[in-house]
């Protein structure tokens, strides 16, 4: 992956997950901790969540990691594909460490830790010329 596509997702906090059910789309959004060794996206949320409960029944998920910004000059984002993953109870245990300490105040809702595998990846950054593309994919 190329190391502008990870410092961007790095530095960032939010993703939009958008999933789909019998051809009826949805997103949320969550905070997120890019872990750059496996290409994935760690984040937390309630099982209940809409979000949560379609990315069980259909575990192909699509999103997006964006920055405000009113320079179209600066204009950076991200969108992806993936897989939503249900980790196991080893996994949890590093995820939960891994995320609280990037997110202390999270522990104050404790939630279900889940992960998106990317699969792909298209970064658009106008900071490298205008509409300049990175494209990953696994």
């Amino acid at each position: 992956m190329d190391k502008k596509i990870v410092a961007y997702l790095k530095k960032n906090n939010v993703l939009t997950i958008a999933t789909a059910i019998n051809n009826q789309p949805y997103c949320a959004n969550c905070y997120y901790v890019f872990d750059e060794l496996n290409f994935q996206f760690i984040f937390l949320s309630d099982e209940s969540t809409r979000h949560i409960t379609e990315a069980l029944e259909n575990n192909k998920i699509a999103g997006t990691v964006t920055t405000d910004n009113k320079s179209i000059a600066k204009i950076q984002g991200v969108q992806f594909v993936g897989e939503f993953i249900v980790p196991d109870e080893v996994e949890q245990a590093v995820f939960y460490e891994v995320y609280y300490a990037k997110y202390p105040f999270a522990r104050a809702k404790p939630s279900k830790i889940w992960v998106i595998k990317l699969s792909f990846i298209k970064m658009t950054d106008n900071t490298l010329g205008f509409g300049k593309k990175l494209r990953w994919e696994r």
